[in-house]
């Protein structure tokens, strides 16, 4: 399969128009057009602070977009990837009543009514079938809003696009719903190679039955269309004919989906037309929005998002992605341009691209990126500072412009590596998340100063670190002096943080002199290296530390004298700390198990139901366990007395395909490496129908 040349840029594009569409519509989702217009007006751009909301959210449309699309990782890059196998990447995913789904009850959320019968071992597709669950349930939107990464993976490949987005929405929808989705997901697909739209709807209509309704949907305002010059005609022909009322549930499929394909009609080729058409309309207006923004920013590439106001620069390519694998959560569209363009070169036969600059996380690879660099709010100077990206030694760079830096003055720029502070004034989504980076692990950045720049200045390795009262405080390198067209490369162990997550990392830039101007550019920034930490509670009464571990558990206190003490009504619960670039190290520390079936440690966790338990039971044994899905392999295991309420010393060391286990000076270890095996991922503690406690978890390089 010919891949567009442009893939990769066009991936970006989408996932952008994804961004802008859900971060747009995502303040009024569910308002009526004649609440949006009188309150509103025509949404002609972002309205967040109108609404007093933040602009970053975390939302179902995002989340469980660039989740779900995970299984293709997890269980083979292949084109009949299966629904079952989608299923069983919800249960590794998805956080019970705080990740990625509208948890709004049995028989009123599609997705939920999924969830519940995954987890009670209904597999998909009758999961979502309208067998098990109804027509109106199986019926409602969420087969459609989550189908963008499909089509990214399946450029010019409109069945296979498709038959994933089929097999995806069968997990938890049937029906019309399915149908929707896959004419859309064929529709992106095709966008990589043609820019008719009118071609393009015939493209996804040769996927789904003709006498759908869905089909005979499009027929209609394709109809209307043509004799309505006006949107606005069409869209109440819409709500004539295909209106909430005429369906059931909150949020059928059949209206919104009338709105998406309304919008391409009358603005295929202007992104914020056809924005303010999608989301003006009302109804379902992150989703409808995201859907749409991801097909135009496939389409029209990047030079259609940039046609009409700055849609790009307040996102900053920022994105949440709020998941059991909490190293996902804190994300940009640039990582996962490359993470679904190397899925669609994997499917397509050939070469995954080689990561950019050696592997920075942070490159600025890719046109306009900033992948969440911003100015650092609160400072003086931070209004005469501009965040850029330019060309720069036949790649690109980040380019921040400063003005008038005078003695004292500091400007920073800083990228979220944890949980922005706005999370505590979101109505929408829990956010699940780890940090990104770690005490002990060194940030490396290279720097260049123009060569029209005046005056030398000085720049600093800069982390935001949360305190005591859950603000911010900063943490700095040694300063690096740098003069006009000097270049210099930063390098800086990051120091304990006392158990505090490191929410920001960036660079400040301070004036050597009386006065400063110009321009610095940032290479890559990058961090490597196994982390050197002791997690425990913080001093003070602040609450992000916690925070800082993805909560799988039915109750992870913050009051009980131990530090981390968690409870499970049902099953296993487990909280998880840490990010899949963790790959050999060792976890250790004092664990009490007070009531349950087995308690202890995992080690390169990568979800729920994807990890190495190191465990001791109730039943006299220590375990090592590999956890895959329903598959639990007991790797080894000895005799152990376990008695509650007594301290155990663990520890665990994963290095290569071994696994060792320490329980009060008895060892027992497991050397795994077959298909199935875990070679990166972060620890947890881990309880079954029960209560587990500890102080504090040491991780650190394997001596």
């Amino acid at each position: 399969m010919q891949l567009p040349n442009d893939y990769l840029e066009r991936v970006y594009a989408g996932v952008i128009g994804k961004l802008v569409g859900v971060y747009l519509g995502r303040p009024f989702e569910g308002w009526t057009y004649r609440k949006i217009m009188e309150e509103l007006g025509p949404i002609e751009y972002y309205v967040h602070e109108r609404l007093n909301q933040p602009l970053v959210v975390t939302d179902d449309d995002v989340a469980g977009t660039f989740t779900f699309i995970r299984a293709l990782e997890d269980y083979g890059v292949k084109p009949n990837l299966a629904a079952e196998e989608i299923g069983k990447a919800w249960l590794n995913y998805i956080v019970e009543e705080r990740s990625i789904l509208w948890w709004g009850g049995n028989g009123n959320s599609t997705e939920h009514t999924a969830w519940l019968n995954l987890k009670k071992g209904v597999a998909a597709p009758a999961s979502g079938s309208i067998a098990t669950n109804g027509q109106a349930v199986a019926e409602q939107i969420g087969a459609q809003i989550f189908i963008d990464g499909w089509a990214m993976v399946a450029p010019r490949q409109p069945e296979l696009a498709a038959k994933l987005a089929e097999q995806a929405g069968k997990v938890s929808h049937d029906g019309e719903s399915v149908y929707a989705a896959m004419l859309w997901a064929a529709m992106e697909a095709e966008a990589f190679g043609s820019s008719d739209i009118d071609h393009l709807l015939d493209t996804g209509l040769a996927q789904i039955p003709r006498n759908s309704l869905i089909a005979k949907l499009i027929a209609d305002v394709r109809a209307w269309h043509k004799t309505n010059p006006d949107w606005r005609d069409t869209r109440q022909k819409i709500e004539d004919h295909y209106g909430y009322d005429k369906y059931p549930g909150n949020c059928h499929v059949v209206p919104n989906h009338a709105l998406m394909v309304m919008a391409v009609l009358y603005a295929p080729h202007d992104f914020q037309k056809a924005q303010m058409i999608v989301n003006t309309s009302g109804w379902d207006t992150d989703c409808n929005a995201g859907n749409v923004g991801c097909l135009l920013g496939i389409m029209n590439g990047l030079e259609g998002l940039e046609e009409g106001p700055d849609w790009r620069g307040p996102i900053a390519d920022r994105m949440l992605i709020s998941s059991a694998d909490g190293g996902n959560s804190i994300n940009d569209a640039v990582r996962q341009a490359y993470y679904l363009a190397n899925l669609g070169l994997e499917l397509a036969g050939g070469q995954r691209l080689d990561p950019p600059k050696s592997g920075a996380q942070f490159h600025f690879s890719l046109p306009g990126s900033q992948q969440g660099f911003r100015p650092q709010t609160g400072l003086d100077v931070s209004k005469a500072m501009r965040v850029g990206n330019v060309e720069f030694e036949g790649s690109r760079a980040l380019a921040i412009d400063y003005e008038a830096l005078g003695p004292g003055q500091v400007a920073a720029v800083t990228s979220p590596t944890f949980s922005p502070r706005e999370m505590l004034n979101m109505r929408t989504y829990d956010l699940m998340a780890t940090p990104l980076v770690y005490p002990g692990q060194v940030v490396g950045a290279r720097i260049i100063a123009d060569t029209a720049n005046r005056g030398a200045i000085e720049v600093r390795l800069r982390a935001r670190v949360y305190d005591e009262h859950d603000q911010m405080r900063d943490v700095e390198s040694e300063p690096k002096k740098v003069g006009p067209g000097e270049q210099a490369v930063l390098e800086w162990q990051l120091p304990d943080t006392g158990g505090q997550p490191i929410a920001e990392l960036g660079l400040a830039i301070s004036s050597t002199g009386k006065r400063a101007d110009g321009r610095l550019l940032v290479d890559h920034l990058r961090w490597d290296g196994t982390p050197a930490l002791t997690l425990r509670r913080p001093q003070g009464d602040g609450d992000f530390w916690r925070m800082s571990w993805v909560n799988g558990a039915s109750f992870f206190s913050k009051r009980f004298p131990q530090a981390f003490r968690i409870a499970q009504n049902r099953g296993e619960g487990i909280i998880i700390h840490g990010t899949r670039q963790w790959k050999d190290y060792q976890a250790s520390g004092i664990v009490m198990l007070h009531l349950g079936n087995y308690g202890g440690l995992a080690v390169r966790a990568q979800g729920l139901r994807r990890y190495y338990g190191a465990r001791v039971t109730r039943d006299g044994k220590m375990q090592i366990v590999r956890v895959r899905d329903d598959d639990i392999h007991v790797l080894a295991e000895a005799a152990f007395k376990t008695e509650f309420e007594k301290p155990i010393s663990m520890r665990v060391i994963a290095k290569d395909d071994k696994i060792v286990f320490e329980a009060d000076g008895v060892s027992i270890s497991a050397t795994d490496n077959g298909p199935e095996a875990f070679s990166d991922g972060g620890i947890g503690l881990l309880v079954h129908e029960g209560a587990l406690s500890s102080n504090e978890i040491r991780v650190g390089a394997v001596q």
